[in-house]
């Protein structure tokens, strides 16, 4: 997404799976690649993961 990911929306490269189309790809964006998720930003299952995204992407609103 050229010019960012706006918040509540899920990334374009998304699959049905909620895998990502480009992981593993050259054209795989430099920040996806240097995510490195922590226990903390996962929690226990997914609702715990979106929510924990939910707040830093409140939190980081323009």
């Amino acid at each position: 997404m050229p010019h960012g990911k706006p918040a509540n929306f899920p990334c374009v490269q998304l699959l049905p799976d909620y895998r990502c189309a480009l992981f593993g790809k050259p054209e795989r964006p430099a920040f996806c690649a240097s995510l490195r998720p922590t226990e903390e930003m996962c929690g226990t299952n997914r609702d715990e993961a979106l929510s924990y995204l939910r707040t830093l992407e409140w939190e980081t609103r323009p």
